[in-house]
Formats: structure tokens, C-alpha cells, sequence
């Protein structure tokens, strides 16, 4: 069985090896104007260092110093489904694995005909929503603009989704149920425009951190609040992930009994911070789930070619 599992794990990387990496089309600033709060660190850099671990057999982009915020543009080269994902990479928020939780990732999703839009949200961050809104703005921003651009891309302006990764998919929660959130010194003239619906169509949550309370890990963590407006989520954690696979537990829970469209997913071995690379542990292989999902909620039900 495990040599069977070993030769599957082993067909999947090579299949991934021959498939075109995405190609970015466009990179937005998502504050043209500069972003509400000046940044005063240090200059963006990959803080990557040696002694870090692989993953997959291969480092990780360690993006860090964001200062100037974009999204980049990621369309489909074959079939356009019409439907569009923003994608948070995750870390802690004080890094983003750039490459392991955003770029791979968009391989993929322009591969069953999604446009990836990758979010280079500011970090770091000592505090994230409600504490600190620097992120949730920088993520209301980059769905606003992502609508704002749906005719001209060629997508559905309701089937515009997140996909989030540990810290980014406590963003993608975030938003999910503060999307009509504004501060009162916002300056004029920086949001793209506050008419447009910051609501993600759909939800993609995986291996999430911070939506439990973090001492008992059996209530919701302040400021999660989701609603019936909550938009259709799908979650996947691994037991043993060190963050605590309770986290899509009681979010489930809580959307199960507001009556929001919700699927879980949750497996004995991961751990934590495996992206899209495949192992032979099965829960390394949830796109495909995933994919199963955007059928089942009519996301990849057309085509906009």
C-alpha cells in the first residue's frame, strides 16, 4: 500500500511539473495613492534563510516589509470559467509564502479555468483585525478592485471568491463577515469605490489560524461574528496541526447554525504549511476536493471565453 502511495505521490509532481506555471498578466497597487497608514520599516524583502524548512523538498518564499500592496493578475491561458479567486498566502502575519501559498496556487486554479488574483497584503503586522485593520482594508481593497475589473477580465462578478491559507485564511474569514466594515478617518479618495460589494462570492479556508478563542480553542475568537450573510465556506485541517485543528471546527459549527452553505474537511496527518505540494499523506491533495466543491456551488458551471 505505501509503495502504491509513494508512486501516486510521485505521478502527482511530475504532472505538476509538465503543467505550464501561471504567467502574470497585471500587477495593480492597491492604494494608488498610497496606503491609509504610512509604512516607516524596512524595504520588502525575501527573508529566506538556509536553515529553514522544506517543504516538498524546496524552500519557501519568505516575503516580508510589505509596503506597497498589489494584486497580480493571473488569467487562464485556455478555458475561462468566468470565475475568479483572490488568493491570501499565509504567515502569521509577518511573512507571506509567496510562492508555497499564493503562485503555486494560481497554477492550479488557471488550470480548471479560474483567474487567480494574488493579494500582497502589508506585513508585518504585531496585531491583526480588529486590533489593527491595515489587513482587512488592504483585502476589501483588492476585492473591490478585482469587481471593479470584471468585464474587462471577462468574469462573473459573483462567482469572485477567496482562498486563504493560515494567517491569510483568517483573512479571508475576516472578510468574509466584515466586508461593509469603514472606518470614520478613512481619507477621502483612497478606497477604489465603497459601492462596490466587498462580499467574497465564496470562501476557501485552509488550515486556518486565530478564529478560536485560543485558551479553552471552544468558542470563536473576538471579532470572527459570522452571520447568515456569511458567504458558502469551504474548510480542510489536519488533526495534528500544530494551530490547532479546532479552528475550522467551531467556525463549522457556528456556520452550520446560522445556515451557511458550509463543507469540512478534516484529516488524521498534515500538520501545518503544506500548500499545494503533494505528499503521500492524503490530505496534501485537496484541490480536487476543492474543485468538487466549486461544482457543487455552481462556481465552474460556464465559461466567459
Amino acid at each position: 500500500m505505501r509503495k502504491q502511495l509513494v508512486f501516486f505521490s510521485l505521478f502527482i509532481v511530475v504532472a505538476l511539473v509538465l503543467v505550464p506555471r501561471a504567467s502574470a498578466q497585471q500587477v495593480i497597487p492597491l492604494w494608488p495613492t498610497g496606503a491609509p497608514e504610512p509604512y516607516t520599516g524596512a524595504p520588502e524583502k525575501d527573508a529566506t534563510l538556509a536553515s529553514d524548512r522544506l517543504v516538498g523538498g524546496k524552500p519557501i518564499m519568505h516575503l516580508t516589509n510589505v509596503s506597497n500592496p498589489t494584486l497580480t493578475v493571473y488569467k487562464p491561458t485556455a478555458t475561462n470559467t468566468g470565475a475568479a479567486v483572490l488568493v491570501f498566502p499565509g504567515g502569521g502575519y509577518k511573512i507571506l509564502a509567496y510562492d508555497l501559498e499564493g503562485t503555486e496556487v494560481c497554477t492550479w486554479l488557471n488550470r480548471i479555468g479560474v483567474t487567480c488574483v494574488l493579494v500582497k497584503y502589508r506585513v508585518p503586522f504585531e496585531q491583526h483585525y480588529p486590533e489593527s485593520v491595515a489587513d482587512l482594508e488592504d483585502a476589501q481593497q483588492a476585492i473591490r478592485i478585482a469587481r471593479s475589473h470584471a468585464a474587462e477580465w471577462r468574469l462573473d462578478p459573483n462567482r469572485i471568491g477567496v482562498l486563504g491559507f493560515s494567517a491569510g485564511a483568517h483573512l479571508a474569514v475576516t472578510l468574509s463577515n466584515h466586508a461593509d466594515y469603514r472606518r470614520a478617518d478613512m481619507p477621502e479618495g483612497k478606497i477604489i469605490d465603497s459601492k462596490i460589494d466587498a462580499r467574497p462570492s465564496f470562501a476557501v479556508i485552509i488550515y486556518p489560524g486565530y478564529l478560536t478563542d485560543g485558551t479553552t480553542l471552544k468558542t470563536l475568537a473576538h471579532s470572527i461574528d459570522p452571520t447568515a450573510n456569511t458567504p458558502p465556506t469551504f474548510l480542510l485541517q489536519a488533526e495534528d496541526d500544530p494551530v490547532h485543528v479546532e479552528n475550522v471546527l467551531v467556525y463549522f459549527w457556528a456556520l452550520r447554525d446560522l445556515k451557511v452553505p458550509a463543507e469540512l474537511h478534516v484529516y488524521a496527518q498534515g500538520g501545518h504549511g503544506y500548500g499545494l505540494r503533494p505528499t503521500d499523506l492524503p490530505v496534501t491533495h485537496w484541490p480536487t476536493l476543492v474543485e468538487t466543491w466549486f461544482h457543487t456551488i455552481h462556481v465552474l458551471n460556464g465559461s466567459s471565453q
